[in-house]
């Protein structure tokens, strides 16, 4: 047998010896499950992802589970994964599957990246895994990948640097086994050409990655222009009636679109608002949360009303202090029920 020598043919080889292959999607064509795990590994690393997948497949087995459910039920699934604009496409794009193509992914990449919140890489893996498709994929780990083996300068989502990155993606794909091929990219970039201290070693393609030859690892791929992180805060005002808080639904979308908060705003307005009068208000330290291109503080009020108080405006529930923080809320605002909880036992 003839020893690879392409990066595509070494790759494919290191993966079927080296790679993994038993991850709760892999072994299956259905490209539900595929597309399911691959919105949710955008942004996100496989550990963390496992758990919410499987309790998604639990209560969503297909597409058309998903597309029946209501969103407020896909939301609470997806509470803490995080990016939670993926989970209103993730909903949108199953309804669209059932109304426009009789509850079947279509088989190519590029009827996959017409669809809601499925982008070009993501449509050329789902292409890949479920139905062959010789397409690129380039997420961010294979974007390090390609900087260092080739040593790309410029950081890479550079308008020109990225073109230049599909157009070397392109070029190197392979004839055929293109899943193990795809697999090998993801595999390589999140286990061994990792962000910081990549495992150079025991890398396959050591011997031709130009980064190591010129001693840039470090340094490839080449770090966002730094630029002065905009700072906010707003209040969230934490009704507490007995055992239970009161909970807004956000609009759908925006900032943490379609979860549970609580209403946001000054006490004196949030009150006169709801047509609430507080027994005791009490300011709350505040809490600082970062985002991909803002911090936000947290500026939380907990204000006690009476146990004869009705609220009746659309939106707005009663949720029992215990199990608030594991509702469909946003991960600060569940450190915030949990703190409040954790005080009032």
């Amino acid at each position: 047998m003839t020893a690879p020598t392409s990066f595509a043919e070494v790759l494919i080889a290191w993966q079927k010896s080296a790679g993994r292959h038993d991850l709760p999607w892999q072994n299956t064509r259905d490209p539900y499950r595929i597309w399911l795990s691959e919105i949710m590994l955008q942004q996100t690393q496989v550990a963390t992802v496992i758990p919410y997948y499987q309790r998604f497949l639990a209560s969503f087995p297909d597409v058309g589970a998903l597309a029946a459910a209501p969103v407020e039920m896909v939301m609470e699934h997806w509470a803490g994964l995080g990016y939670y604009a993926r989970a209103r496409n993730l909903h949108r794009c199953a309804q669209q599957v059932v109304a426009a193509h009789g509850g079947r992914f279509p088989g190519s990449a590029a009827e996959l990246e017409a669809l809601p919140g499925i982008g070009r890489s993501t449509a050329a893996a789902v292409a890949a895994f479920a139905f062959g498709e010789r397409a690129a994929i380039l997420d961010g780990n294979v974007k390090r990948v390609l900087c260092r083996q080739f040593a790309v300068p410029g950081f890479p989502d550079a308008a020109k640097v990225h073109q230049q990155l599909w157009e070397l993606a392109e070029s190197l794909l392979p004839e055929g086994d293109i899943e193990a091929y795809t697999q090998g990219l993801m595999d390589l970039g999140a286990g061994t050409c990792t962000r910081s201290r990549p495992a150079c070693a025991r890398c396959p393609l050591t011997s031709t990655c130009l980064a190591r030859q010129q001693g840039l690892q470090a340094a490839l791929p080449e770090a966002r222009p730094r630029a002065a992180v905009p700072e906010r805060s707003t209040g969230f005002v934490l009704i507490r009636q007995g055992q239970r808080v009161l909970l807004e639904r956000r609009p759908p979308s925006g900032l943490w679109g379609g979860l549970l908060v609580p209403p946001e705003g000054r006490p004196e307005a949030v009150l006169a608002r709801l047509g609430l009068q507080a027994l005791s208000q009490q300011a709350l330290p505040p809490l600082r949360h970062a985002f991909t291109h803002f911090r936000l503080t947290l500026e939380p009020v907990l204000c006690e009303v009476p146990e004869s108080c009705f609220v009746a405006e659309p939106g707005l529930e009663w949720v029992e202090l215990a199990q608030a923080a594991t509702a469909a809320v946003p991960t600060p605002i569940g450190k915030l029920l949990r703190q409040v909880a954790s005080a009032a036992d």
